[in-house]
């Protein structure tokens, strides 16, 4: 599909990108074509996992990768499709030292007639570019890296696993390979796409509970920060929770914001609650996109779906620790969830809150709608319907 088809099928606007960053669009410079990618195939293919072996998330890669450089004197430079290989950066690469580093997390998907598909990419490459601004790394055009990830897709299809609730992940890169220890915008950047070949995030057709950590001491993002933008910053500070949350017994953290607790976040992914709302409307609730929530690609397919059905009230709304205790004193929360590129919807079935265990009968409660999504989610994603969220590679 050449990129001009793909402009036509682009779905949806940019995210909404705050006043500041317009400013910054002097960072931008010319674009790279896919029509100008360069192809180098390997002369010496790995392995590829036979249908048998346990495909552990990101520790197997496939046999090419793509690369494309910028630098402020010259623009960007052609886009090539490379055998797989290490990355040479200088000691005082800025990524490195000061986080100018960004990265993306989209699935490709083989279906039942052996096609091909990236699931809702141009979401993907919408907050790619709003997140190169905001770290005023190179603007890029949306289309053209697209159609150069596309391509890589095809090289390695092979790659692509044929079990069910497999996939490819697909993970785009850009740092700031500034040669420099001032902190300052990069004159120098590197984008990069490696491919993984990945299982499925629960054995066979069920779906596996996950307990939570609450604790209000830790803050994963704040207004005015950049907690709504895919950066590596992100994630390395919240390793350290990680572990106080298993040594507790609990697999995720909960994370809470604000002095009246507001939930936002499950480890690195979106929350849902499906509750009855204390108006006695049944609904479905997620926090809403205010500075501090990521904007996850499977969060709004859910939304979206949701939306389709037209059977309960979908809404995005702030949700405090007071208002879940609430409900599940008066017995009327249904499930809890978090959703993300991984593992699409994972159900809640215990948060451990100011040392008291609370129990959330999701899994009592089917989990319903969460084997709802889930299953809606894989009849698009592998193709037994057609539909318009799915990109053919």
């Amino acid at each position: 599909m050449a990129a001009l088809a793909l402009g036509q099928i682009w779905s949806r606007k940019l995210l909404p990108v705050p006043w500041l960053l317009w400013g910054l669009r002097g960072c931008a410079s010319t674009n790279f074509k896919a029509a100008d990618l360069q192809l180098q195939i390997t002369k010496e293919p790995r392995k590829k996992p036979s249908p048998s072996d346990s495909l552990v998330f990101g520790k197997t890669f496939t046999d090419h990768m793509l690369m494309v450089e910028w630098n402020r004197k010259k623009g960007w430079g052609q886009p090539r499709i490379q055998p797989f290989q290490n990355l040479t950066l200088h000691p005082a690469c800025s990524a490195l030292h000061y986080s100018l580093q960004l990265f993306e997390g989209l699935k490709a998907y083989r279906g039942q007639d052996q096609q091909v598909r990236l699931f809702r990419p141009w979401l993907n490459m919408d907050r790619m570019l709003r997140t190169a601004l905001r770290l005023c790394l190179p603007s890029f055009d949306k289309v053209e890296l697209l159609e150069c990830i596309r391509r890589l897709i095809e090289v390695d299809k092979a790659w692509v696993p044929r079990g069910s609730g497999t996939s490819l992940y697909v993970r785009p890169v850009l740092i700031g390979t500034e040669d420099s220890l001032g902190v300052s915008s990069a004159s120098q950047a590197l984008l990069f796409v490696i491919l993984c070949p990945v299982g499925s995030y629960f054995p066979g057709d069920s779906v596996t509970p996950v307990s939570l950590l609450a604790d209000p001491t830790f803050i994963r993002a704040w207004m005015g920060g950049v907690g709504d933008y895919k950066v590596g910053g992100n994630y390395g500070p919240t390793v350290l929770l990680q572990q106080e949350a298993q040594k507790k017994g609990c697999e995720q953290v909960l994370w809470l914001y604000g002095p009246d607790h507001q939930l936002t976040e499950v480890g690195t992914m979106n929350i849902f609650i499906y509750w009855t709302h204390e108006d006695g409307v049944l609904e479905l609730v997620t926090p809403p996109l205010d500075g501090i929530i990521l904007p996850g690609v499977v969060r709004q397919s859910l939304l979206d779906l949701a939306q389709t059905w037209g059977e309960f009230r979908v809404v995005e709304r702030k949700i405090t620790m007071k208002e879940l205790l609430r409900a599940l004193e008066e017995g009327r929360v249904r499930e809890v969830f978090g959703s993300g590129t991984a593992c699409q919807v994972c159900p809640v079935h215990r948060i451990l809150y100011k040392d008291k265990h609370l129990h959330i009968p999701t899994m009592e409660n089917g989990p319903e709608l969460i084997l709802r999504f889930q299953k809606e989610l894989k009849a698009i994603q592998y193709g037994t319907k057609a539909h318009k969220w799915m990109l053919p590679v």
